[in-house]
């Protein structure tokens, strides 16, 4: 099967930068859909951005620029890039992917563990 594991998130003033990173770990061939999620408390889990494995990308209306999804084929990796942070942009965030094929068959929408975002001064 697939695993997902994030790392990046923390703790940035508004106006700062994070960078997430996701790697999706298995016996991978091809995932057609990666994407980043965010929820915050008392939400529902919304779409930041998302890119499929030919580069197209896909983002949130309140993204406006600031964010950048980036993927690396051949490593099962995804990149968020956030500049010009906004406490607002507080959340949990969740790498995404979709449509998997491994070695052992397809797979549909695996998320990872979460990684937390505190924007605040």
């Amino acid at each position: 099967q697939v695993r997902l594991v994030e790392s990046g998130g923390g703790l940035v003033q508004p106006g700062g930068s994070l960078r997430h990173s996701c790697a999706a770990a298995g016996e991978i061939f091809s995932i057609n859909h990666m994407a980043w999620y965010r929820q915050a408390p008392g939400t529902e889990r919304e779409l930041v951005a998302s890119i499929t494995d030919s580069g197209t990308t896909n983002y949130g209306n309140f993204v406006k620029g600031r964010f950048t999804i980036s993927r690396d084929n051949a490593k099962n990796t995804v990149n968020l890039q956030m500049n010009s942070l906004k406490p607002e942009d507080t959340a949990l965030y969740y790498c995404n992917a979709d449509d998997i094929y491994t070695r052992s068959g397809y797979w549909r929408d695996y998320w990872g563990q979460g990684t937390q975002v505190t924007v605040s001064s």
